[in-house]
């Protein structure tokens, strides 16, 4: 059950930084500026996607997308 709730989680991520055209670290936005629901939820998985190089985050915890998805 985990899973699909991971994966989507992780195309609501990507879509909602895309929206934002978030694609460096000059136009990172926070995931609730981005309107991700419940952006604190899930933090152990966003640095998952950090660490897997789907996500970039800056120093002050802003995300945006490092690669194509």
């Amino acid at each position: 059950m985990a899973v699909p709730v991971l994966l989507l989680r992780r195309k609501i991520i990507v879509d909602k930084l895309t929206e934002c055209n978030a694609f460096s670290e000059e136009s990172a936005v926070t995931l609730q500026t981005a309107g991700v629901f419940n952006p604190n939820g899930f933090k152990r998985f966003n640095r998952f996607l950090v660490y897997k190089g789907v996500l970039g985050v800056t120093s002050d915890g802003r995300y945006y997308l490092k690669q194509s998805v």
